[in-house]
């Protein structure tokens, strides 16, 4: 009997993973700038990254480095802007709206009218969100459409990475970039912190949750998962982080929000299945 876990499931504990770690970090957000926090994530992942991929940096062209470098800006960018919308509002509504980024993406060169009802159906959910009376703050939501955006960049420049670095050099470099542009803004808001030992454990911890186990089980779920299953389980991230904000934060959602985040988690399975045929998984 094999003991190797589905696919799904590790997807699935990726998620979670990812989301738990976001509501840790938020949860230390009235002790340690957010900026901190994130950057103490990246150089985790970055350091791990380094460590199993040891990537090769001889014989690179000026074109191979603009390329990793522009994904790391953008690796950077997005988690850094996430944050930011987490300190201001709650994490199941700066998940729904970031999905819109990579949802605009999915279905940008499409042509077809069906298609662009998905961008409409996640505009909807977001739009939802401003007919309610609530502490909703704009700038959070801002941060949450710039990392969107960022995400959609990376999503781009990680297919360009992926064919001019192997195997995991490509992120790993791209994670060391995104560490270094950050340094500067993260020694700024409060580089006191980063010589207290528990706030440095506490964000390795972060970094564990939020970037080297999604990264781990995402790769080998792919193995055997078809992008399109791997593009819908992904699109639970916004379910999960309320439920999430829930538990860890206390973050309840009113009616109105869910049903938000519900029109996009909709139009993100919708697009998905409309771009992409749900192929049955390859063996191994």
């Amino acid at each position: 009997m094999s003991l190797r876990p589905s696919p799904v499931w590790l997807v699935l504990v990726g998620i979670a993973s990812v989301q738990f770690g976001a509501g840790v970090a938020k949860s230390l957000f009235d002790e340690v700038p957010a900026t901190t926090l994130v950057w103490l994530r990246l150089v985790t992942s970055a350091l791990i990254l380094a460590l199993v991929a040891r990537p090769v940096l001889r014989g690179r062209t000026r074109h191979d480095w603009l390329v990793v470098v522009g994904f790391g800006a953008s690796l950077g960018l997005m988690n850094w802007a996430i944050y930011q919308s987490f300190a201001r509002i709650p994490l199941g509504l700066a998940v729904t709206i970031e999905f819109v980024g990579p949802l605009t993406l999915a279905v940008l060169g499409s042509r077809r009218a069906r298609d662009f009802a998905w961008v409409v159906l996640a505009g909807l959910g977001v739009g939802l969100l401003g007919f309610e009376r609530t502490d909703l703050s704009l700038a959070g939501v801002l941060f949450a459409l710039l990392a969107g955006a960022a995400w959609a960049a990376y999503i781009l420049l990680s297919a360009q990475t992926g064919r001019r670095w192997a195997g995991l050099d490509g992120l790993a470099v791209a994670s060391i970039v995104a560490t270094v542009l950050l340094l500067p803004a993260a020694l700024g808001s409060g580089s006191e912190h980063l010589a207290d030992g528990r706030i440095l454990l506490l964000g390795a911890a972060i970094g564990l949750l939020s970037s080297v186990i999604p990264y781990s089980c995402e790769l080998f779920a792919l193995r055997s998962l078809s992008p399109a299953v791997f593009s819908i389980l992904m699109s639970l991230e916004p379910a999960a982080a309320a439920v999430v904000g829930i538990v860890v934060l206390h973050e309840f959602l009113t009616p109105l929000q869910w049903l938000a985040m519900a029109c996009v988690v909709a139009a993100s399975v919708g697009a998905t299945r409309s771009r992409a045929p749900l192929a049955e998984p390859v063996p191994d």
